[in-house]
């Protein structure tokens, strides 16, 4: 691959697909190395390809063609042509009936994509292009087709056969196999299909819909995990009701299958009726799960349900239009999710991954606007620009539009398009026509890359009682084009105003205001040119911005707040994230003044006004102790670089603990007493209440094993003693595995023993043990995660461990990662190349640490650039891998 550069694929070309399949009727003889695929595709010219006479060109990848038939009629190896990458048959009449048969191979299929092997059984994955890996077709998502699926196994092996729909036959044949036939009446691209069989137990449980019907839950999961479902069918039944309520979506076949996969690439899939799930993403209970899995468990199982409709009852028409259904069933989950729990809470951890990932995508050399121009792999786009932005550009049209707006122009999409593959555009229409607003300028939040900047300054004049803000939009340079080149984005900035009595009423001359609330405190301002002031009559004192409440849109703001001014943000603050916010600005003002004591080799004094905004914070009873502890939380070393000109390395880690240490010797007694308040004997549960009390001891408990006494350390020890709960467990092994005290390490490599030796038959309890000491920030990170890679539970073979320790490390290890000789950076170029020739996907995403090397020192950046090419010049390079490494350089 490094001679030949992979083919770029333009959304500019777009045509529509010569032919269409009105059915597909497949038949799986299953065998680990031999598997049999029938397929019988009723296909027909389409009437709206401009090219008559055009021939019938089927993708496939890896497939050994063992027969072609047109209309019952074998054709010659003379009537066809066959590459590695697809079969095309020159002349066809206008309608006809193809069937082809192939052999596949699922045991050695290590890419995950397609039909595969995980432990003892088969499964699938199609999205985006696994399907041309189970049989010719036209694998592309403008194709739908009414699906019809036969599975054939041995019933000793694979007792279990499933697939998308309903199963309308099933019965036994000889040789102690027997068969399932499934039915899905509903049109889906073969991105959507799925097939899964093996030996598998399973959970039932029922739904009523709003309309009265009864449908079939079922959760099928190895008979070991049968006591870790409860939860997910919890949440899939309060996501069907909360979307019959909130977006009226009722569902629509009469059954609706989980099933847990150990090896997987992806968190979860929304295969029509059958959804695919990483066993990280479905099994939960508290012995084994944190408080945040058991979100992450409501918030996935929600988002792929949610697929149902804004993916697939309506999907996307290619593949630039991505975020049309990742974008929106994103917004619809953290909607979701906020109902379920604190929407502050929830709001700050989105934004924090937006701020620190996202925003870091966007300035990377993989930055690509949210409807890419271009791609050479798809499977590189599925980031967290499509996903996390896609969504904030969904929640920005719900704030211009209103909530009641909002829903009336989703209606419209859904009825409009039912059953049509669509784009971006076709949304934004709906959600013109609902409201009868004009959003031609917004969608340039589609098709410009970069994070905007926001420049925000202000005069208030005391006599004439008048307060102006004026705010600067620019965006960077990107890939795609050049700042000068970025035309003004749509805005929507909430603000309110701040005296010293709390929220002032906002009175505003001119227009350009879009409120949808009867608060005169808040305001919605729509930003639309490149500078635009607004001016507020009637204020009768100097106030203190409150800008981006709620975190209205994805940008940088920039605002010179003094220090006294982010204290009374606060303490006095109404909007939940500005508070979050303001603390946030607060630690990052000085952790700065103490990176510049670090590089100059001088003592550093933290500011006091830190410490009383902590203190006032342990204090505070009237906040949510979630929001208590994410407020107590310092800004993490990957957002300070995200901030930096040039990432220092060096400095932020040493600066920011140098920060926190200091803050836990002075608040010890406050944090002593807030963990032993919030102590509980009580039986787990995963509420919002419990998860609060839980998320606040264990931060106390951070802090205070920073200072390593002899007390800090027994609290770790009682802790992991007597812990009832993985949350609990695992929050205090992390802290004692990073606690420098020369006492702990006895005590840390007896704890580390006995929890292995405790989990060691749970696979996903043992990857948070991996991941734990991949991530330990104390020195010889690096020899650590190489013993980890040799240790039995590892296997390279599996996504989950690679990501527990390989991805941990490089991503959430910076002061070893970065090591000053390169040698992080050479082990994960090796690792890279090895999983290359296995997994392509999980190799290209791996990558992103050494992408960002213009953001280091020139020293750092020729090491990783020598990483990077040698990458590049390996020999088989995938597409992937290629695409990526190629754009870096």
């Amino acid at each position: 691959m490094n001679d030949l550069q992979p083919k770029t694929i333009f959304l500019s070309d777009y045509e529509v697909p010569d032919f269409l399949i009105d059915s597909t009727d497949l038949t799986f003889d299953l065998n680990a190395e031999a598997t049999l695929v029938t397929s019988v595709l009723s296909i027909r010219r389409n009437p709206d390809s401009n090219k008559p006479t055009a021939p019938l060109i089927l993708n496939g990848q890896e497939l050994k063609l063992q027969s072609v038939a047109l209309d019952g009629t074998a054709l010659s190896a003379q009537q066809y042509e066959l590459d590695d990458e697809q079969l095309v048959i020159a002349s066809t009449p206008d309608t006809f009936q193809l069937t082809i048969e192939v052999l596949i191979n699922p045991q050695a299929n290590t890419s995950l994509e397609g039909l595969y092997k995980s432990r003892t059984m088969f499964c699938t994955q199609c999205e985006a292009e696994g399907f041309r890996k189970i049989t010719y077709y036209l694998d592309r998502p403008d194709v739908l087709s009414e699906f019809t699926t036969t599975v054939i196994g041995d019933k000793t092996e694979f007792p279990v056969l499933l697939s998308n729909g309903n199963a309308i036959n099933q019965g036994d044949l000889a040789d102690n196999k027997h068969f399932v036939t499934w039915h899905d009446p509903f049109r889906k691209p073969a991105y959507l299909f799925a097939l899964v069989a093996g030996d598998l137990d399973v959970v039932n449980d029922t739904f009523k819909t709003c309309s009265g019907r009864d449908i079939a839950l079922q959760i099928f999961v190895e008979t070991k995990d049968l006591d870790k479902c409860d939860h997910a069918m919890n949440s899939l039944k309060k996501s069907m009701r909360w979307d019959e309520e909130v977006f009226g979506r009722e569902y629509d076949l009469d059954i609706f299958m989980i099933v847990a996969v150990d090896d997987f690439n992806m968190g979860a899939m929304e295969n029509k009726g059958l959804n695919i799930f990483n066993t990280s993403c479905v099994l939960a209970k508290p012995e084994t799960t944190t408080d945040a899995t058991f979100q992450r468990v409501e918030a996935i199982v929600a988002h792929e349900y949610f697929h149902n409709w804004s993916g697939n009852r309506v999907t996307c028409r290619d593949w630039f239009q991505l975020s049309l259904k990742e974008g929106f069933t994103v917004f619809r989950d953290s909607e979701f999710s906020a109902d379920m729990n604190s929407r502050t809470v929830s709001r700050v951890e989105n934004v924090s991954l937006l701020r620190t990932m996202q925003f870091a995508e966007d300035g990377g050399p993989m930055s690509h606007p949210v409807q890419p121009p271009s791609f050479m792999e798809i499977s590189n786009f599925y980031t967290l620009t499509i996903y996390e932005k896609g969504a904030e550009i969904v929640g920005m049209i719900h704030t211009l539009l209103g909530a009641e707006k909002f829903r009336q122009g989703s209606d419209l999409y859904f009825e409009r398009h039912d059953g049509q593959a669509v784009t971006i555009q076709d949304f934004i229409a709906a959600m013109e026509d609902a409201s009868g607003r004009d959003l031609t300028q917004f969608k340039r939040w589609y098709s410009q890359a970069g994070t905007p900047n926001l420049k925000v300054s202000d005069h208030y004049n005391a006599d004439a009682q008048e307060y102006e803000l004026t705010f600067e939009q620019s965006c960077p340079s990107t890939p795609e084009a050049s700042s000068s080149d970025k035309k003004p984005f749509h805005i929507p900035v909430a603000i309110g105003l701040l005296g010293d009595a709390g929220n002032l009423p906002l009175q505003i001359k001119g227009s350009g205001v879009n409120s949808e609330t009867e608060d005169n405190t808040n305001l919605v301002l729509e930003l639309t040119e490149t500078k635009q002031s607004f001016v507020f009559s009637d204020v009768k004192e100097q106030p203190v911005p409150a800008l981006l409440r709620g975190f209205s849109a994805p940008v940088k703001l920039h605002y010179e707040y003094t220090r006294d001014e982010l204290m009374q943000l606060t303490r006095s603050e109404d909007d939940g994230f500005c508070r979050w916010d303001a603390g946030q600005q607060l630690a990052v003002q000085v952790i700065n003044d103490a990176m510049d004591a670090y590089r100059a080799g001088d003592e550093y004094e933290v500011d006091q006004r830190l410490v009383d905004a902590y203190s006032a914070i342990l204090s505070d009873q009237s906040l949510d102790k979630a929001m208590t502890a994410l407020m107590l939380q310092l800004p993490s070393e990957a957002y300070l670089s995200e901030l930096a000109d040039q990432i220092d390395v060096d400095a932020i880690h040493y600066a920011r603990q140098s920060v926190r240490r200091q803050i836990a010797n002075k608040l010890k007694g406050a944090f002593t007493s807030t963990y032993k308040a919030n102590t509980s004997a009580a039986s787990y549960s995963p509420s919002a209440e419990q998860i609060a009390q839980r998320s606040l001891k264990n931060v106390c408990l951070s802090y205070l094993m920073l200072l390593g006494s002899d007390d800090s350390l027994e609290l770790a020890q009682d802790q992991i003693n007597s812990a009832t709960n993985m949350t609990d467990e695992i929050s205090a092994l992390a802290a004692l595995v990073n606690c420098e005290a020369s006492g702990a390490i006895a005590i840390k490599d007896q704890a580390l023993g006995a929890y292995y030796n405790k989990w060691q038959d749970e696979a996903l309890v043992i990857n948070q043990w991996l991941s734990v000491q991949a991530t330990c920030s104390l020195p010889n990170g690096l020899d650590r995660v190489q013993r980890l890679m040799q240790h039995p539970s590892f296997d390279i073979k599996n996504p989950n461990k690679v990501r527990s320790v390989i991805g941990a490390f490089c991503n959430g290890n910076a002061i070893n990662f970065h090591c000053e000789d390169g040698a992080g950076y050479k082990f994960l170029a090796d690792q890279i190349i090895v999983l290359d020739a296995m997994n392509p996907q999980i190799a290209s995403r791996l990558l992103t640490p050494l992408t960002k090397w213009r953001r280091y020192a020139p020293e750092q950046q020729e090491l990783m650039k020598t990483q990077l090419a040698r990458i590049k010049a390996s020999s088989s390079l995938s597409k992937d891998v290629y695409e990526v490494v190629s754009k870096s350089l």
